[in-house]
């Protein structure tokens, strides 16, 4: 089992090479959208490298759920709903919600995760 050091290290060194960023710029509190600059493109190659370097599967929903985040019943005037954020925490363990639960507006999601999350759900995976 990896210390959650060395599942730092793999995770900046996979964000570094997709994102073509510096290694001092992935720092844990660094949000994916917002201060690395990922986009949606961008993911798709973070999570195949994630992959390669644990050996793990990703399912697309475990980190992106974009189900919730449209769902009518779960999002009223551009915010996610209680139970809709109930389930977020259900689907993402991992991530620190906190801060969104405040102003739960769907367009700000995306500029949510942090690199300490995207760690949090390698090691998730990794046991």
């Amino acid at each position: 089992m990896a210390s959650s050091e060395e599942v730092f290290e793999k995770v900046q060194e996979a964000l570094v090479d997709a994102l073509g960023v510096d290694d001092d710029e992935v720092t844990r509190e660094a949000t994916m959208v917002g201060d690395l600059g990922a986009e949606s493109i961008d993911f798709l190659d973070i999570v195949f490298k994630l992959e390669k370097a644990f050996d793990i599967n990703i399912p697309r929903e475990e980190l992106f759920p974009d189900d919730i985040l449209t769902n009518a019943d779960l999002v009223q005037d551009g915010k996610v709903t209680a139970d809709g954020i109930s389930q977020l925490k259900e689907r993402l363990p991992w991530a620190n919600l906190s801060k969104f639960e405040g102003n739960p507006r769907v367009q700000d999601f995306g500029n949510l995760l942090t690199v300490n999350d995207l760690c949090s759900y390698v090691q998730s995976k990794i046991g």
